[in-house]
């Protein structure tokens, strides 16, 4: 537990270009705040006090504005930015070095049981009022757009976009390293306009194909009324 709370600073001052300190981090930041009542909650969770788990995680939602729950599976590394608004469900698992902006949800649908939360892969950044709902996986290094609401498997190095999303094909990235240059949410590929684009160049090869038939029908016109 001590050696994830020592990684969670060190990666939030890697990513974090606010972060001047370690010791600003410990203090300061209301997400580390909250992964930090989690991983205590945690601890008495998976030592079956649930009630105590139960007892520090809503504490740390009081201070925090972040609910965790106790029971969820968190690995190392996690950046949770201004954090205000954030759920995390019971049976959620996060995988490593990932960052999860204000107003995410990591939720159920209602209607499982079980496993009810998402799975979260490696290096995943997930974008500011995002809604994850189901147990489903969202792959290593992918992307969840600002205010998407995913309700299907994102495959890796893939991004998420819309409402409900679409899911946007990219290459994979292949990195054990917290990501330190990969927390754009302005410029997120638009499934839309590239779909509109793909019709465009349908549109315009079919015209050239019309066009070159035109010419070629015009011409044998013209090689007969010749002869």
């Amino acid at each position: 537990m001590f050696g994830n709370i020592r990684y969670d600073i060190k990666a939030i001052k890697e990513r974090d270009p606010a972060a001047r300190s370690g010791l600003e981090v410990f203090l300061l930041y209301s997400g580390f705040h909250a992964v930090l009542y989690y991983r205590v909650a945690n601890f008495f969770y998976r030592h079956k006090l649930k009630f105590i788990a139960r007892w520090i995680s809503q504490t740390g939602r009081f201070f925090t504005g972040v609910e965790i729950h106790p029971g969820a599976t968190i690995g190392k590394g996690l950046m949770i930015d201004h954090g205000m608004g954030v759920v995390i469900g019971e049976t959620a698992i996060i995988g490593d070095n990932c960052t999860i902006y204000q107003g995410v949800t990591l939720g159920g649908t209602g209607k499982d049981t079980g496993k009810r939360h998402p799975t979260i892969g490696n290096n995943v950044m997930i974008g500011s009022g995002a809604k994850v709902l189901g147990p489903f996986t969202v792959g290593d290094n992918a992307k969840i757009a600002a205010g998407a609401v995913v309700l299907d498997t994102v495959p890796e190095g893939a991004t998420a976009v819309g409402v409900p999303a679409r899911m946007i094909l990219q290459g994979k990235k292949k990195t054990d390293a917290p990501c330190k240059n990969d927390l754009d949410q302005i410029h997120i590929p638009d499934p839309v306009s590239q779909e509109l684009c793909k019709m465009y160049m349908r549109i315009e090869a079919l015209e050239k194909q019309l066009a070159e038939k035109n010419k070629n029908e015009n011409n044998s016109t013209t090689e007969s009324d010749n002869k």
